[in-house]
């Protein structure tokens, strides 16, 4: 059985400036969901399914709602791994920060964005979120996604599986930190469908906060 060494990475991989950021991915879930035409932002699986009832069934208006989101997504996921290879030797911020920066930017504007520019919104939050998931990928040095939970369902419940079989702490911590990242994710969630019914499209500005909090944390040395 593989050991675990203690965390001493980046501090964009530690737990404490991931918790914003997955807030955040659960949060713009349910934002477009609740205010912007029942499109997931994340969950990528699910807008293609819809995506393929509405094909066959020769919806095209829906084909095309479900569709945006779905490619915005792959572009967004091209971007920043074109900014990844531009900036990664960037002195003044880590490449990530300015990722984040632009994340902000992006949701800021979404919030100005009225209904009727739904399709858009859709589009640059899917963006946004294929960012995030392709930027930020590990927490705690274990690989994991911010945006989405099955795949840290199936590590988690694999790394407490391992734990009953060898009763290693190390082992342990992973799986307590998977099942704490889709927690983290469900509190995002929650929130945003809360702040969304009550504040409306501009609710996505939480996003814009909670991402802010994760680039200042990224300013602190990593720990030795």
């Amino acid at each position: 059985m593989r050991r675990f060494k203690p965390f001493r990475g980046q501090m964009s991989d530690s737990f404490r400036a991931a918790i914003f950021i997955i807030l955040s991915g659960g949060f713009q879930d349910a934002y477009t969901y609740c205010c912007r035409g029942e499109v997931f932002a994340n969950a990528q699986t699910g807008n293609i399914v819809l995506l393929s009832t509405a094909l066959f069934r020769r919806e095209w208006p829906v084909v095309l709602k479900y569709l945006i989101p779905v490619v915005s997504f792959l572009i967004g996921t091209a971007a920043a791994e074109g900014i990844h290879i531009r900036l990664k030797n960037a002195e003044k911020l880590h490449w990530r920060q300015i990722i984040l920066l632009g994340e902000m930017v992006l949701l800021l504007i979404v919030g100005f964005l009225p209904q009727a520019l739904e399709p858009l919104a859709n589009a640059l939050v899917s963006f946004v979120c294929a960012m995030q998931v392709q930027t930020f990928h590990k927490v705690r040095g274990h690989a994991y996604a911010s945006t989405m939970c099955i795949g840290n369902m199936r590590s988690g419940t694999e790394a407490l599986c391992a734990y009953f079989r060898t009763r290693e702490k190390e082992v342990l911590q992973k799986a307590l930190t998977y099942f704490g990242v889709i927690l983290v994710f469900g509190v995002g969630a929650g929130l945003g469908s809360i702040l969304t019914a009550a504040v409306g499209c501009k609710a996505i500005w939480v996003c814009c906060a909670l991402l802010s909090i994760s680039f200042g944390l990224m300013f602190v040395p990593e720990r030795k």
